[in-house]
This record gives structure tokens, sequence and C-alpha cells, in this order.
């Protein structure tokens, strides 16, 4: 029977998942800043559930299906797509770095899986000047929701059609999957807001902040709008009744999910349904509101896994490390056309300075 694990590196925690055929054998959480301090506590987790025969590790904005024994330096740079200026201020970035390092010094069969705008699946034409379609553990949480809907409906991979909005910590992405297989996606990067993200950024705005830090990223969004950066989103929904910036921040929240889920729809306008996913939908509240809005566009399911903790992410990377293993889900894998991958993020962009930005990289 295959042994596998699935990672994902969340902006608040690392949840870990691991699968033997459809059997749970692991399923926890640890907060991402314990882990960015010290990488050995993963890296722990994983040798004590040894043996496993696949891991699919914590990725960043995605590789095609890269071990981490054959990870080159460029690569690792564009896992996380950082500058040397970010390395000391975004604690994530650089405790990614540390724990990669070490996950490869353990010796673990990992791999680093691809983000959206790897995949053959998705048109050349939709990936131009696009970057964020959606990050690696983005797609893996994808991937539950094609055998979430598969399961529920009773129907065949092939016949899996769905906007899929992952409604995370700190950022927002959506992705649309037509007959099992993603074809577009917009990232926390580049999409709506999401709880801490401002999601897409102004082009004017951009100017304007002229160099600006990667923590720049995950800001500007529900949170920040509110003026409460700090609170939880429990505590900041419970707010939305008697405070006037929090209802201001909920409504651009919410209007802009339903601006752009209606924008994948024109995409596949055949998509039986909206699978809602992500740290905010453990939220009643917050889940009846995005559901009252998107219902209006199509019927609205919040998307039902295998575990008990681990987030959606951690338990698609989990299915998807079991089928590439060879795995009972091998047929999940295949029809999704995960494997159909190549390039770099970096690949689709046509702007000024796109060739000298490519190039610093490949050359580090």
């Amino acid at each position: 029977m295959i042994r596998a694990i699935g990672i994902d590196p969340g902006t608040l925690s690392f949840d870990v998942c691991g699968l033997e055929g459809d059997q749970l054998f692991l399923d926890t959480t640890i907060p991402s800043e314990e882990v960015a301090e010290n990488p050995n506590v993963l890296v722990e987790l994983l040798q004590a559930a040894a043996p496993v025969d696949m891991i699919v590790g914590p990725s960043g904005y995605g590789l095609p299906w890269v071990r981490i024994q054959d990870l080159e330096p460029y690569q690792l740079d564009l896992l996380v797509l950082s500058e040397e200026r970010d390395q000391g201020k975004a604690a994530i970035v650089g405790g990614m770095r540390r724990m990669i390092q070490v996950l490869k010094e353990s010796g673990l069969p990992i791999l680093f899986a691809p983000a959206v705008i790897h995949l053959s699946t998705v048109p050349a034409h939709r990936k131009v000047n696009r970057i964020d379609m959606g990050t690696a553990d983005k797609l893996c949480a994808v991937v539950l929701g094609v055998w979430d809907q598969s399961r529920r409906l009773k129907i065949a991979y092939e016949e899996t059609s769905f906007i899929f909005v992952e409604l995370g910590g700190a950022f927002t992405a959506m992705m649309t999957v037509e007959k099992g297989k993603v074809v577009d996606g917009l990232g926390g990067t580049a999409g709506c807001i999401g709880y801490l993200s401002a999601g897409a950024m102004d082009g004017e705005l951009a100017y304007l902040l002229g160099s600006f830090h990667k923590e720049i990223l995950c800001s500007g969004g529900v949170a920040y709008i509110a003026g409460k950066p700090r609170l939880s989103p429990e505590e900041l929904a419970a707010l939305a009744l008697s405070d006037a910036r929090c209802r201001l921040a909920w409504e651009a929240f919410l209007e802009g999910l339903v601006k752009s889920v209606a924008a994948e729809m024109s995409i596949v306008p055949s998509s039986r349904e909206i699978l809602i996913s992500g740290r905010l939908c453990r939220i009643e509240e917050i889940t009846d509101k995005v559901c009252r809005r998107l219902s209006a566009i199509a019927p609205v399911r919040k998307v039902k896994g295998f575990a008990r903790v681990t987030k959606e992410a951690a338990q698609g990377a989990a299915l998807i490390a079991e089928g590439l293993a060879g795995g009972s889900h091998k047929k999940l894998v295949e029809v999704m056309g995960l494997c159909e991958t190549s390039g770099t993020v970096l690949d689709h962009l046509y702007v000024k300075g796109a060739e000298s930005l490519r190039q610093k990289f490949f050359d580090s």
C-alpha cells in the first residue's frame, strides 16, 4: 500500500496530511512561525511517519515536479520569488529557504509541485503577463475539489466542472475547472481582496510605491481596510454590524468575490457549481454571506474533504502524492493533466524589463 504525504505551507500554519490508500494516517498542523524559527519541527514530524513513498512538499510559487535533491539555486529563487533585499524583512521567505535546505538534507522523498501557470491545460493566451494564477498550494486545493465533486455527484473526474474559490487566512484565489482540468486562475496577488492581501494592485499605486518589499503583498486586505490588521477573521466578522470601517471592508471583499467569479464563469458558463474552501470558510458568519452573494451566479457548496484538522490544500497534496506514487488516486492525477507541465512563472511576461528580470533569476 502506498504511503504519501501532502504539505500546505500556509501563511498562518503548515498543515501535514498523510494517506495510505484511502486511509488517513497523519492529520496535523504546526504554526508557520514555529516552522520558520525551527524547520526541524517539520522534518521530525515527517521522519516519524516513515516509511513514506512520496511527499508533495511546500512548493511556494511552484516548480514543474522537481525532486528536492535536484533543486538548483535558481529554482529555489523561482519557488520563493524573493530578492536579497527581502530576506531579512519577510520572515516567511527566509524561513522557507532555511526549511527547504533542512528538508533537502533529510533525504526524504520530496517533490515540488507546479502552480497553475505551469499547467499545459491552461491556454497560453490566459498566461500573458501573469505570474500568480494560483500558487502550488492553491492548485493542490483544487485537486481536492475535483475529488469531492466527483464523489458527491457520483460523476467521473472528466465530468467535473466548477469555479473554485479559496478563501485563505491571508489571500483569496480563484481557479476554474472544466472537464476535470484547470483552465484558468486568479492568484492571491492577482485577483480579488483577501483577508490580509489587497489582491490585484492598481498599476499606478505600484508605481507610486516604487520598489516595495514582498511583505506589502500581504497587506491592504479586509483587516487593513478595517484598520485592525491584528484581529482574527472571527473577531472582525463580529464587528461588521457595529463598525463602519468593518462594514466597508467586508463589502469590498464580498463584491470583489462576485465580480471575479462572474468573470471566471464567462470562461466556463457550464460550470456545475461554485466550490468554496479555506480558512475563512470555517467561520459561519462569513460562509453564510459568501454563499448568499455567490448563489445568484450558481449553486455554492463548501468543499468536503477527508481530514478533520488539515486544510484543503494539504489534503489535495496528499491525493496528488499518493497518485504520483502509483496508488489509488493515479487516475485523478492523469485526468487533471497534472504531469503535463513546463516552463517557469516568468515565461509569459511581455512588459518592458521582463527579459532582464528573467536573466537576473537564471544567472543567480
